[in-house]
């Protein structure tokens, strides 16, 4: 049965930093008759600090984001793959010494959706009845495509607006070097990664670059402004709101 409401898990990075990015989530569900939910007392889903190793503080954190959804109804759904990854895949095995904190988590974490997986697998939609002449390059964020196996629900709906072309070149499913906190403690890795994916988007040569993480398109939009190199960077969910404007 399709879901007449959903529940909007905005992420870190797009409450504080890329709000619009959320608005742009609410724009497309709504023009699908979704009812958008945003429940006020969830924060963080622990991931940070599960990823730097620092699991009791990640299971407080954890703990909050389930006291906030679990008493909600509908998909959980998020602009993230690597968010929806540590739901739904972490958030369970945090809490693997107390069965009835695991059962807790293992509901909650049922429930979680990537946008794009959300409207391709769960409503079949690829289009939205948009329309935009761009030429995107698609950067394929590891969690979403690694994580959550979401590999081809994105290009769909790049490919589902009128007058978009997807742009390849070799080597674009590969890391753009973020990865959090490694960008700050691996920065010379990082760079060198970047870097390369860099050049696989100029090889590409679209006018956009879209993904569904804004970490890493916070990441690569950085490397080209240092480059003073200006490339227009989107959300899947700006670009298709974009193209219902």
């Amino acid at each position: 049965m399709r879901p007449k409401k959903v529940q909007l898990f905005p992420t870190c990075l797009v409450n504080e930093l890329f709000p619009e990015v959320g608005f742009d989530v609410v724009t497309v569900l709504k023009k699908l008759d979704i009812e958008v939910e945003v429940p006020l007392t969830q924060v963080c889903c622990g991931q940070p600090a599960y990823n730097a190793g620092y699991t009791e503080d990640a299971k407080k954190v954890a703990l909050n984001f389930i006291d906030a959804f679990e008493k909600t109804e509908g998909p959980i759904v998020a602009p993230s793959g690597s968010c929806s990854d540590m739901v739904a895949h972490h958030l369970p095995s945090l809490f693997a010494d107390d069965p009835s904190l695991k059962a807790r988590a293992e509901k909650v974490a049922s429930r979680i959706r990537e946008f794009s997986q959300f409207l391709v697998d769960d409503l079949g939609v690829t289009d939205l009845g948009g329309k935009l002449p761009a030429s995107v390059a698609y950067h394929p964020s590891c969690h979403l495509s690694r994580g959550l196996g979401v590999k081809t629900q994105p290009q769909a709906l790049i490919a589902g607006v009128k007058g978009a072309t997807l742009n390849s070149a070799e080597n674009m499913d590969e890391c753009c070097g973020f990865g959090g906190s490694f960008s700050v403690t691996h920065d010379a890795l990082s760079g060198a990664m970047l870097e390369a994916k860099m050049s696989c988007l100029d090889k590409a040569g679209a006018e956009r670059i879209v993904s569904c993480d804004m970490g890493c398109l916070m990441h690569i939009e950085g490397g080209f402004r240092h480059k003073d190199q200006a490339r227009k960077v989107q959300h899947l969910a700006q670009f298709l709101a974009e193209s219902l404007r």
